[in-house]
């Protein structure tokens, strides 16, 4: 296979299983432009996520019996498809529908894709590209995502997938079986390794607290604009790809690597649980922990459940439904718990915010001005966390009280991103927690009679 094709299929593989990275920096604006809930919009990831984890069995599958040159044409032909509907769904149902037959798309493309690539380079090369096309699309997904939906809007994230996927499936269709060519009908089959796959369901499930939580307490909770969250976000990627680098020097082995990734992404997640405040410099050294973390765990126990397996594409397509599995899981568990945490947060946030008006310097009516002006603010937010903003923009007040008036506004500020960050504490101790259950995962069991 020319190294350009092979490059476009690695590619493609990047798009599919970054999906839910990119996706999740626009989160906060599909949120507000399609007048969801939190729990809702959830639903744009959990449902390509769940469908994409149910799919990869059968999609695999079918590449053993089937040309999977051709079925992973008609995959990445779906997924374009469906991304261009993404891309103009008017409403969060029509989006969730398109999302299923995007996800079911890319199950074929992922699978079909290596199948592909095994059988034109070999299979270490091959496998490896595919196993480093999803890492690096899933570090780099919350940038892409954020820059796009900053610079155009939430729609251009699905509106890049299409030229990218339509270049890819004449790529496959060139790659059809000959008479000549040989079928794995006739290969061994392997039973799957349960432990790394389980593991990598977990870490999914814990780096989901690190994308998607993260993510959101940046844009939703912050208030800070979608390029900010992705800036601020890159120290993952950036983390992750000196890890490698890292391993090589300390030369520590797999299994040590794999134990101190978990370690890392649990002390990271467990960081981002203790912020002292809102300050994004104080995010640094947790998401670096994280991007660590992930750098020596997914490939690593990619490559122990896919290691001497054949058909590979069989074990390649649970190494996804593992990891798809596992966002699953995640945002299951974490959604509600934060959800709920962020309502617990509003009364005494609101309190806090009655005291401060009532202490600020400023004269009787235009606190009353400014309280009716908080009071629909919080309205129209619909229990997410308010921008204040308008509410004193609005007001019309003499120029002796407007430093008063600008201090009150930086002191509420503060007092909501307080309220935001110790709502989202909760479930970055539960991502913590499914990290450290990853890593329990690969304690070798005790051999019977052995003490």
């Amino acid at each position: 296979m020319p190294r350009p094709a092979a490059s476009l299929l690695a590619l493609t593989v990047g798009c599919v299983l970054a999906d839910s990275a990119v996706v999740t920096l626009a989160l906060p604006e599909i949120l507000q432009r399609l007048n969801g809930t939190v729990g809702q919009v959830a639903w744009v990831l959990i449902a390509f996520n769940l469908v994409l984890a149910v799919a990869a069995g059968p999609a695999a599958r079918s590449c053993r019996r089937r040309d999977p040159a051709v079925l992973a044409a008609a995959g990445i032909a779906v997924f374009a498809g469906a991304s261009a509907l993404c891309a103009v769904a008017g409403s969060l149902g029509v989006l969730i529908a398109a999302r299923c037959v995007q996800a079911a798309g890319g199950a074929f493309a992922v699978v079909g894709s290596l199948r592909l690539l095994v059988d034109e380079l070999d299979e270490r090369r091959g496998t490896a590209w595919w196993i480093a096309a999803g890492v690096f699309g899933t570090a780099v997904g919350p940038v892409a995502g954020g820059l796009l939906t900053d610079a155009f809007s939430w729609r251009s994230i699905f509106v890049v997938q299409v030229p990218i996927a339509a270049l890819a499936v004449p790529t496959a269709l060139a790659r059809r079986r000959g008479k000549g060519r040989r079928s794995v009908e006739d290969a061994p089959r392997h039973s799957v390794r349960i432990r790394p796959n389980i593991a990598l369901a977990l870490l999914s499930a814990a780096l989901t607290a690190a994308l998607f939580l993260f993510v959101l307490l940046l844009v939703d909770g912050w208030r800070r604009s979608p390029a900010v969250a992705a800036v601020t976000v890159s120290v993952i990627p950036l983390a992750a790809l000196l890890a490698r680098p890292l391993a090589r020097v300390l030369r520590s082995g797999p299994d040590a690597e794999t134990a101190a990734g978990c370690l890392l992404i649990a002390g990271g997640l467990a960081a981002l649980a203790l912020l002292p405040s809102a300050r994004l410099g104080w995010t640094v050294g947790p998401q670096a922990l994280v991007g660590l973390g992930l750098g020596l765990t997914l490939d690593r126990l990619t490559v122990q459940a896919m290691r001497d397996r054949t058909p590979q594409a069989l074990h390649g397509g649970w190494t996804i439904a593992a990891r798809h599995a596992g966002v699953v899981l995640g945002l299951a568990l974490l959604t509600p718990v934060f959800a709920a945490d962020l309502r617990d947060a509003q009364a005494p946030a609101q309190d806090a915010v009655t005291a401060l008006v009532l202490d600020a310097p400023l004269r009787a009516q235009d606190k009353v001005s400014l309280a009716r002006g908080l009071v629909r603010q919080l309205r129209q937010e619909g229990g997410r966390v308010p921008d204040l903003h308008p509410a004193f923009a609005q007001l019309t007040l003499p120029a002796a009280e407007k430093p008063a008036a600008a201090r009150l506004e930086r002191d509420l500020d503060a007092q909501l991103e307080r309220a935001a960050t110790h709502a989202f504490r909760d479930a970055f101790l539960i991502g913590a927690a499914l990290a450290l259950a990853a890593l329990l995962t690969l304690v070798p069991a005790p051999r019977r009679g052995e003490r």
